[in-house]
């Protein structure tokens, strides 16, 4: 079934610095949608704002229709992945995650991972920053949501599980939407099939690798090497 999350008309200051700007986005199934954009353009204030965790001055979220002004707060709805640590670190990571997945079935899929098998009875404490953060993106990824939000999944990731992630996500959008946001923007580009820049207030729509020169996101020597 296709599902459809849209947030409408966004606006966001923090005290007299206006961040977000009459800000428009829709995700659909099957959608990974990346965004980008500099260091305070709001990218991560954005995510939460969607989420349901910020409040903003103004904002309409609806899924499949209908009003949400919380969709954290509402079962199957959102997922979302924040810059920080969630997993309680004084427990094991298999206890953390029957807590956050549930269904034996589930867990069991979960711990379908070379890396994740050999950690389960560790305590979440004695995981490294980059096993930790693996851990999480995957306990993520295998909510039952409609869709899902990742802020810096590459963030602390080896090379090698970034590519693990990236199939990760392709294979997830076969039933879910998934929004995400990293300063690895090569990452961001390579894994998303819609590409946002966050610039001046606005999210812009990029078609082509112009835009990001236009916008003075990259100079034009680098922009040259992306594919898009």
């Amino acid at each position: 079934m296709s599902h459809l999350l849209e947030i409408d008309s966004v606006i966001k200051s923090f005290g007299q610095n206006r961040v977000l700007t009459d800000i428009y986005l829709k995700c659909e199934t099957g959608d990974i949608i990346g965004m980008l954009g500099r260091n305070g353009s709001g990218k991560s204030t954005f995510l939460k704002i969607l989420f349901g965790s910020e409040q903003a001055e103004q904002k309409f979220i609806r899924i499949d229709g209908k009003t949400i002004n919380r969709p954290y707060l509402t079962y199957g709805e959102i997922a979302y992945l924040p810059q920080d640590s969630f997993i309680p670190r004084n427990m094991t990571l298999a206890d953390a995650v029957q807590l956050y997945l549930s269904s034996d079935s589930r867990v069991k899929r979960y711990f379908n991972d070379s890396i994740l098998y050999m950690l389960q009875d560790n305590n979440v404490s004695q995981l490294s920053g980059g096993e930790l953060r693996y851990a999480e993106i995957k306990l993520i990824m295998n909510i039952d949501v409609k869709f899902v939000l990742l802020d810096e999944p590459f963030n602390g990731i080896s090379p090698i599980n970034i590519e693990s992630i990236k199939d990760m996500i392709r294979k997830s959008a076969q039933y879910k939407g998934i929004i995400l946001t990293d300063h690895d923007y090569r990452n961001v580009l390579d894994v998303a099939n819609q590409h946002y820049l966050l610039w001046d207030g606005g999210l812009k729509r990029v078609r082509d690798k112009e835009d990001f020169v236009l916008c003075g996101y990259m100079s034009a020597a680098r922009a040259e090497f992306l594919e898009l």
